[in-house]
């Protein structure tokens, strides 16, 4: 008979096997190195992925705190090493690593990521921005780097030597750190914001990659392309180069030297100074001459020591003018006063009186004509018209009323033809010559020889 004692539930053995696992020493500190596997990042939270190689594979986990802290950008199919621990996920009976640091295999951490932001600020195209110029005679001139290093010294001491006049103004700002990227960051809006200045040096003396990385983070890049100054940066030794120098207006290898691109030599610019002075008063000298050699060529001119001679030839010039243009005139005004004599004879010839007089005449015998065809058309009408009232009138109804006739209709005015449409008693109406007799039918008779 099983013992049920003698079982036990899936959490009680995760558990122990999840002791077993915290407290092998062996398991509680592992260097690993693979590929990376099911990789995408999870923005400001924890990273969940796989680690393998070509027999096996191990779930990974990575802590929000510990991945801000590496410096490049890991991606799917890349061979990284990473330093953890092993444990067990309790709640689906897995082991996984928990992942503390993270490098690339075969390439520093730090250089993978320089390349990393290299490729995709050129992407973007920020590497091929026009650069902005830098002013040749500046005012003022903002530095951002350390108050205590060597470098703002370096500055100084040039500026001082090459351009006094200029004023120098220092914002101080860590370059070194994991905090000096913000602070680099915040200077370079700080200037923009008061916008009074004319450059911007920007740098730090040499150091390691490490030392010099906060040059080489996004978002100073991002401020320096922002900048509406032109920046200068110098950032390390010559052989140095960050996303800073790529970015910058331009590039100075060393602080020095980026004092020296951002003045000019006073003294060098009062002798251009000088000498274009020279160069100019000797230029004005020249001027000069020439111009009073031109003045006394002109004074021994003949026409200016007798300037009426210039008037003598324009004199008979004009009068030649003037004669021929009477002459032009004149044989004009012949021309169109025949012009107009012709016309006028013309027209004369083409009088509208006449033609209106022999249109009246034509009118006149045209009305006399029609009168007398009119008068005869009148004439023949009415002697139509009489012979057809006199045809008319031996067809009326009251000449025959007129011998002694009448017309008998019955009470509706029907005309009484025959014996078969009277009526004895009945009303008969007599139409006679000069009126209307009404009769009393009393006795009707046929004719029998009708």
């Amino acid at each position: 008979m099983n013992n049920s004692e003698q079982y036990l539930t899936v959490t009680a053995l995760t558990q122990y096997i999840k002791r077993k696992f915290d407290v092998d020493p062996y398991l509680g500190h592992v260097y690993l190195t693979g590929e990376l596997s099911n990789f995408k990042i999870r923005e400001n939270a924890h990273q969940y992925f796989t680690i393998k190689d070509d027999h096996a594979v191990i779930n990974a986990v990575m802590f929000r705190g510990n991945f801000n802290k590496i410096k490049f950008k890991p991606e799917t199919g890349m061979k990284v090493r990473v330093k953890g621990h092993i444990s067990v996920y309790e709640g689906r009976g897995q082991y996984q690593i928990i992942v503390d640091s993270m490098e690339p295999d075969g390439l520093g951490s730090l250089y993978l990521a320089f390349e990393q932001l290299k490729k995709k600020l050129s992407q973007m195209g920020v590497f091929n921005l026009p650069k902005k110029p830098i002013p040749k005679f500046p005012k003022r001139i903002a530095v951002v780097t350390s108050e205590s290093g060597a470098v703002i010294h370096d500055i100084m001491t040039t500026v001082k030597r090459r351009y006094p006049i200029v004023q120098l103004i220092l914002f101080p700002a860590l370059v070194q750190g994991d905090t000096a990227a913000p602070t680099i960051v915040q200077r370079l809006k700080q200037i923009n914001e008061m916008g009074n200045f004319d450059t911007i040096i920007i740098g730090r003396g040499g150091g390691s990659i490490e030392d010099l990385w906060p040059f080489n983070e996004e978002i100073v890049a991002e401020a320096i392309v922002q900048s509406q100054i032109p920046v200068i940066s110098s950032v390390g030794h010559e052989t140095d180069v960050t996303i800073a120098d790529m970015v910058a207006d331009l590039r100075a290898p060393t602080p020095t030297a980026a004092a020296e691109l951002a003045t000019p030599v006073l003294r060098e610019q009062i002798e251009n100074i000088e000498n274009m002075q020279s160069r100019m008063i000797v230029a004005q000298n020249k001027i000069l001459d020439y111009y009073r050699q031109r003045v006394n060529s002109y004074a021994q001119n003949v026409f200016l020591q007798h300037p009426e001679r210039i008037y003598e030839v324009y004199m008979q010039k004009v009068d030649n003018y003037t004669t021929r243009l009477n002459q032009i005139v004149t044989s004009e005004l012949r021309w169109y006063k025949e012009q107009l004599w012709n016309k006028e004879t013309k027209f004369a010839q083409l009088s509208p009186k006449e033609q209106i007089n022999k249109y009246q005449n034509q009118i006149s015998n045209d009305v006399q004509n029609m009168t007398l065809i009119i008068n005869k058309m009148l004439s023949n009408k009415r002697n139509y018209f009489s012979k057809q009232v006199s045809a008319l009138d031996s067809l009326s109804p009251l000449k025959t009323l007129s011998r002694g006739y009448a017309i008998a209709t019955d009470a509706d005015g029907k005309v009484l033809k025959k014996t078969s449409d009277y009526q004895v008693d009945k009303a008969v109406d007599l139409k006679v010559v000069d009126g209307t007799v009404k009769v009393i039918t009393k006795q009707i008779s046929e004719d029998n020889n009708g």
